[in-house]
């Protein structure tokens, strides 16, 4: 008879969790590297104890917001290549919901977290008990299922023995690369806390293999043949090509056949800003020299991308005639987009069988197309150059010069995190990447308010590495509270704040599309009820400090290179606090290179919105289908 081990439903949980592992191209990690929590009666007593009971086979991380918590695990999730992640426990009610930003922004992004929120009782024995969401028609029903849109996997466990199969699906999904997301196991709380005896297989440790799946030789001789017949073909390089560690394999290609590569947001960094093949990120915030290419591209190569509205630029983009499109992709939703060939392999797999085939052929093209984007590319550098450069060191410096200061004082270990506002814009443009895993933006959801988290779970994914979270004041205000955590812990990121009051994003697009800067920004009310009085005396240093982080303020652009060069050498939580110039006489980044679509008000007697109607219109015209 085998013998088994008694313990509760959560005991058995965190056993099982410390003893899964990942393994790909031979290197083997921990799935499951730390649990976040912040606990309530939902899962102190279940998940709470099971995690004193079992802290030495567990790290546990005490968070200050639930949202905050999934994007300190994403980031290390992200950080690790997705081959470890963490996961996060919560109470019932409203930390379980605050749980849902969160887990959409990790399935939106391809990025797995494990999320533990507590539930209600399974057996019942009052009803409803505190925080219990009574919905008339449906006994089964709480607010956890909020979350089962934004998961990869949901599963309730109202039974011990229900967990088994359970943990099994969820460790399936989140080591899938095709699949990957958050994850959902809600616990009643009772269950939680409930004895069972376990089959020791449960507990025994067990290996994942991540799949890198070659091509269809079908599918790659269609790839081939698609590429020798281009003469302006353009490689639009997303996030895939990181998560597989496909970026020796793209340059190879790219070095071999001459083809440019364009990066998204994600894709950014897939090779250094000076290799001689990278044109810079493409799209509504790229740069000029990669949108004339997409332009004028009569094949587009895109490696792990799912080609967003940004990429695009909604559509209007790709606008060659007969352009094609041949999609590498993991996924084979991703690798039909656009009509295009699909070509369904893992990138590195699949770019190393391209190359290998297109060799045999002798491809390459044109020389005179290598020296066209090699001086549109030079072109663009100068632009940037120009953004950075100032003759006044004791002003006030733009978001430009901001960008520039921090690009000159760091160097290939330097890590930086971003997901919203302008900067992200500023940066897909200007930021040169020097490493593969420098550029970290999340802009799949670009979610307000992950910078700061993510940066700690990047910075515990990669210790002895800066950390940088690069963030506005809009952003800072959302969530500063894991500040506290980073202190608490000793994680020494960096967080370079720029004050530029209010949202300064939007407000430029809400100008565009006749909004007229409409509550964008951060001010009193004026006398005829509008946000155009003066800036509000918020002190956001101040309000960092309070926190327990040290803070540098920068008045000037000589005062910044000072603080970043101060911060950067900094063993302790550290932030550079900036005010920028936002006049409209000082110059910014270089405008939109490519559009994007924001519908305008259709009818209106403002002339803001009239002229942005016109404008509207002109560009909607240009949009295709491609079939």
């Amino acid at each position: 008879m085998t013998s088994t081990t008694r313990l509760t439903v959560a005991q058995a949980l965190v056993r099982f969790l410390a003893a899964q592992y990942t393994e790909r191209d031979g290197v083997r990690r921990r799935l499951i590297g730390a649990t976040w929590g912040i606990f309530g009666h939902g899962n102190v007593a279940g998940l709470g104890q099971a995690l004193v009971e079992y802290g030495d086979a567990m790290p546990f991380h005490q968070g200050r917001n639930e949202q905050s918590m999934v994007h300190a695990a994403v980031g290390y999730a992200r950080q690790s290549n997705r081959l470890s992640t963490h996961a996060v426990t919560t109470s019932i009610g409203p930390g379980a919901t605050n749980l849902v930003t969160g887990a959409a922004l990790a399935t939106v992004n391809h990025l797995p977290v494990l999320l533990l929120p507590g539930d209600v009782f399974a057996t019942r024995p009052a009803d409803p008990v505190l925080q219990q969401l009574e919905v008339p028609h449906a006994g089964d029903v709480s607010v956890n299922d909020c979350l089962r849109p934004v998961s990869r996997y949901f599963d309730r466990i109202t039974r011990p023995e229900a967990l088994i199969p359970a943990v099994l699906q969820a460790m399936r999904v989140l080591t899938d690369p095709a699949y990957t997301g958050a994850v959902t196991l809600a616990l009643p709380q009772d269950v939680q806390a409930e004895a069972f005896d376990w089959p020791p297989e449960l507990f025994a440790e067990r290996t994942w293999t991540v799949r890198r799946p070659g091509a269809d030789p079908a599918e790659l001789a269609q790839a081939v043949q698609a590429v020798r017949a281009a003469r302006r073909p353009l490689v639009v390089a997303g996030g895939g090509v990181h998560h597989s560690r496909a970026e020796e394999a793209l340059a190879e290609f790219a070095e071999a056949t001459g083809i440019p590569v364009a990066a998204t947001q994600a894709g950014k960094g897939s090779l250094r800003w000076d290799h001689p093949q990278d044109v810079g990120g493409i799209g509504h915030t790229g740069t000029a020299a990669a949108d004339e290419l997409a332009r004028t591209a009569d094949l587009v190569i895109g490696v792990g991308t799912r080609y967003t509205d940004f990429t695009t630029a909604s559509g209007t983009l790709f606008a060659g005639e007969g352009v094609r499109f041949l999609n590498l992709n993991i996924s084979p939703f991703d690798g039909h987009k656009l009509s295009g060939l699909p070509l369904v392999a893992d990138a590195r797999s699949g770019l190393e069988e391209l190359t290998e085939a297109l060799q045999l052929h002798e491809y390459r093209v044109d020389p005179r197309y290598v020296t066209e984007y090699a001086e549109d590319k030079q072109r663009w550098e100068h632009r940037v150059d120009a953004c950075f450069e100032t003759d006044e060191p004791d002003v006030r410096p733009t978001q430009p010069q901001v960008i520039g200061a921090l690009n000159a004082v760091v160097d290939e270990s330097d890590i930086i995190v971003n997901a919203a506002g302008s900067l992200p814009g500023d940066l897909h443009k200007l930021w040169r990447t020097r490493s593969p895993d420098q550029y970290h933006l999340e802009y799949g959801y670009s979610c307000m308010g992950y910078e700061i988290p993510a940066a700690i779970g990047v910075k515990m994914a990669a210790p002895g590495r800066p950390v940088w979270a690069l963030v506005g004041d809009g952003t800072y205000l959302m969530m500063p509270t894991e500040i506290v955590t980073a202190v608490q812990e000793g994680i020494a990121i960096k967080v370079l704040l720029v004050q530029n009051h209010g949202y300064a994003s939007i407000g430029g697009l809400s100008e565009s599309v006749g909004g007229e800067r409409f509550a964008t920004a951060y001010r009193f009310r004026a006398a005829d009820g509008t946000y155009t009085g003066a800036p509000l005396p918020v002190d956001l240093a101040a309000n960092a400090g309070s926190l327990g982080m040290r803070v540098l303020r920068a008045r000037t652009v000589s005062d910044l290179r000072a603080a970043l060069a101060e911060a950067r050498a900094a063993d302790t939580p550290t932030c550079v606090y900036v005010e920028t110039e936002t006049t409209d006489t000082v110059s910014g980044a270089p405008p939109a290179q490519a559009w994007w679509d924001v519908p305008v008000a259709e009818t209106a007697t403002r002339p803001s919105a009239v002229k942005a109607r016109e404008e509207y219109d002109r560009h909607v015209s240009t949009r295709r289908r491609h079939l």
